[in-house]
């Protein structure tokens, strides 16, 4: 099976670190790492320093620097949480839109050796739940 990853080069615009900012929660971001980060807390001044991050990058270290504060069932509710920020993401960006399209019937894989939950992990063995998340959305895309 013909296999997209992404993580850097021609596909990048699929990762949460790309310039490609989104409307979500009635909140602008400049990034969907940055909306994902924030939808971490409850607590306003946590959630504004996160979306003033100069970068996604810093965006997810300023949240890593408050992850005692993380909400108590973030683990229940971030693949729905994750959905939403992609899937405003793709309603916001035709030229997205149209790329995943291109991507015919491949699977859709986060090429990250680091992360065996959003990507594909060290061993290829990861969950890749944000390469399904796009995935899925091609789906319904398609139909």
């Amino acid at each position: 099976m013909k296999r997209v990853l992404f993580y850097e080069g021609k596909w990048y615009f699929f990762s949460n670190f790309s310039s490609f900012s989104v409307v979500w929660r009635d909140t602008q971001w400049m990034t969907s790492e940055h909306a994902y980060q924030a939808a971490k807390f409850d607590d306003q001044n946590i959630t504004t320093k996160v979306r003033d991050a100069l970068s996604a990058h810093d965006s997810k270290k300023i949240a890593r620097a408050h992850s005692g504060e993380v909400m108590k069932n973030w683990n229940e509710i971030k693949l729905e949480i994750m959905e939403e920020i992609i899937r405003a993401k793709l309603e916001q960006h035709p030229y997205i839109r149209q790329k995943l399209l291109e991507t015919g019937n491949a699977e859709i894989v986060e090429d990250s050796h680091s992360d065996s939950f959003w990507g594909r992990g060290e061993d290829w063995r990861g969950r890749n739940h944000l390469g399904k998340i796009w995935m899925k959305l091609r789906s319904e895309l398609s139909c």
